[in-house]
């Protein structure tokens, strides 16, 4: 083993890399990738406007965002961790980013992704997931300029729910809301009003994505279900909120989904778990857990399990390639290796700033060992390995050239504008041999297979084809590679303007501003068809001296059947043969669901 960690970790090149210039050519990618109407300050020039008409057969407007990969549709579990990934490396690596001049391209790169899913969530509890099919996107071979293919929008709505999908799309919207907090309050409000809304409508109407957006299913499938992306959700909101409906959502939530149980050897778009528990392992390193600290401190047992399987120290490893690169699976095997390398880096700086350590089954790490882990993956890509390939495109001299992508492979629009049809492009352009006539810079392709062997043929799309959520994370790790430490703390809390108020998530009214205080518990539970059921009794009482009339209550996150209230309209009364609630009476009401508890508070009351 310790032969394996010592070939991880020496470079197969003597020659330092330039983080700096890999770190523009990351931002580059993402612009290479956008759809829509082009802005003026596009630096990707052999681009231009593309999914003019994306919505449109929907009745809805639908046009921008990111392609996924390199394809032409908008897929929407993937778009939208992208820019969770791109946010969370800005929130982390600001000052990096600053000093390397490209905190407004990132910040670009983040807004480019939120300004479309503003418009793709049309309703509080209506978000489109998709625009396009993969199927007939499939079958052509066009740029993105001439496409025409099937772009209709597929929406989830209370019917048609998708957990999964609209947590992340939450957790995009929260995290991207402190990027901007500082520098435009007032869009960072109204992404976290849309991040407040998709939560409560992925965790009221609970279900799988790919079961309501069915094309989806071959092209990403949501195999590990929602309940990670609705604790990754949580996470993002208490950050972006303070809220502590969100810290207690994930104290509460913990072991019944996951967080606490799951111990992962990956991190991607589908699997959120490593994610959640190293930002739940942050809180708790901060100070933030209070009365959660021992469910927290079973979260962070999880992240450091996932970081000593990355450095081979583990009781289940991680396989890496002989020349040292995480492997997990042939097709596009980068995308774990970028957010692996990004959560040791991270980490790392978590434990430099609170002075600690990682305890693995195989003795102690120190954070250095973390960040040279994550530099080692780095430089794999950027050129030391055992073919000195560089896997981002455009970085170094030896790079991919015949990458599977439709846009950098066909003569770009602006200097041929001739139209080139769906089954044309794969028999005039795709089946070349000679490189891509544009050249697509930062991306980061799929990479080489279990033993470092790599083919640079762009119908090897297991290999070549680059994706956003493979750069997204690279944003963060080249950032703090080129910018350094500067030795800051990590754990200091960012300092930002507070969120808007009021906070749309109802709080319980305190004893002075209301003479009823709520007292919330759960009473008894049971397991039932895999899911567990609570019975919660609420009980009121008038802390005054006086007699409580006309008493209205709202309840929100209420998931099942609820006795001892009477429905009115938007809120909840005491049923007719109460009537008023005495001085220092009370009155229970009960309820079941298998959730967290509701959020009940008073809307009004007459004392007399």
């Amino acid at each position: 083993m310790a032969s394996l960690l010592l070939l991880c970790f020496i470079p197969f090149s003597a020659a330092a890399h330039d983080y700096g210039s890999a770190l523009t050519k990351t931002l580059l990618f993402f612009e290479a990738q956008r759809s829509g109407i082009l802005p003026r300050n596009q630096r990707v020039s052999w681009r231009s406007h593309s999914g003019l008409q994306d919505g449109k057969a929907s009745g809805v407007d639908l046009v921008g965002g990111y392609y996924d990969a390199g394809d032409n549709v908008k897929f929407g579990l993937p778009m939208a961790f992208t820019v969770t990934m791109m946010s969370w490396s800005i929130l982390e690596y600001r000052a990096q980013l600053v000093a390397s001049g490209e905190l407004g391209h990132a910040m670009d790169a983040v807004k480019w992704g939120t300004d479309y899913f503003i418009k793709a969530h049309t309703e509080p509890n209506v978000l489109y997931g998709e625009v396009g099919d993969g199927n007939t996107d499939h079958y052509c071979w066009q740029r993105p300029e001439d496409m025409t293919t099937d772009r209709q929008g597929y929406r989830l709505d209370p019917s048609n729910p998708g957990s999964d999908l609209a947590g992340e799309t939450a957790a995009a919207m929260a995290a991207a809301s402190l990027v901007f907090r500082r520098s435009n309050p007032v869009y960072a409000n109204k992404l976290l009003t849309h991040a407040y809304q998709l939560f409560d409508f992925a965790d009221k109407y609970r279900g799988k994505y790919d079961s309501s957006i069915t094309g989806a299913r071959k092209y990403y499938p949501s195999v590990s279900g929602y309940n990670d992306e609705l604790l990754w959700a949580a996470a993002w909101l208490y950050q972006a909120s303070n809220n502590q409906y969100y810290l207690k959502y994930l104290a509460d939530n913990g072991d019944s989904m996951g967080g606490t149980g799951w111990s992962m050897t990956e991190f991607s778009w589908d699997v959120k778990y490593a994610g959640v528990q190293t930002l739940v392992a942050k809180f708790l390193m901060q100070g933030k857990a209070g009365a959660y600290a021992p469910v927290f401190r079973r979260y962070q047992d999880k992240a450091e399990a996932f970081l000593c399987s990355c450095l081979r120290k583990g009781n289940r490893n991680v396989q890496v390639t002989p020349g040292g690169l995480i492997f997990r699976q042939r097709w596009n095997n980068m995308q774990f290796v970028t957010t692996a390398s990004f959560v040791a880096t991270v980490y790392s700086d978590y434990l430099t700033s609170s002075a600690g350590s990682l305890n693995c089954p195989a003795g102690f790490v120190q954070p250095s060992e973390l960040l040279a882990f994550a530099k080692s993956q780095v430089d794999y890509i950027l050129g030391d390995n055992p073919r000195a390939t560089s896997y981002m495109v455009g970085y170094g001299n030896n790079f991919p050239r015949r990458v599977h992508h439709r846009g950098s492979s066909i003569i770009a629009y602006k200097f041929d504008s001739k139209f080139v049809g769906c089954r044309e492009g794969y028999a005039t352009w795709f089946s070349k041999k000679s490189s891509d006539p544009n050249v697509l810079i930062g991306a980061l392709v799929g990479g080489p297979d279990a033993y470092d062997n790599f083919a640079d043929e762009r119908d090897n799309y297991e290999q070549t084809e680059p994706a956003t959520y493979n750069n997204a994370p690279l944003l963060g790790i080249l950032a703090r590679f080129h910018g350094g430490h500067s030795g800051y703390n990590q754990l200091l809390p960012i300092a930002l303007p507070p969120p808007p108020k009021p906070n749309p998530i109802p709080q319980k009214p305190s004893s002075s501003s209301s003479p009823v205080v709520i007292l919330q518990r759960i009473t008894s539970s049971w397991k039932a068809k895999g899911r567990v059921y609570y019975r919660y009794s609420s009980v009121l009482t008038n802390k005054s001296s006086k007699t409580v009339r006309n008493l209205r209550l709202s309840i929100s996150k209420l998931y099942g059947p609820l006795w001892g209230l009477t429905k009115s309209g938007n809120s909840y009364t005491l049923p007719k043969w109460v009537g008023s609630l005495g001085p220092q009476n009370s009155v229970e009401f009960v309820y079941i669901h298998s959730a967290s508890a509701a959020s009940v508070s008073v809307l009004g009351y007459n004392l007399g």
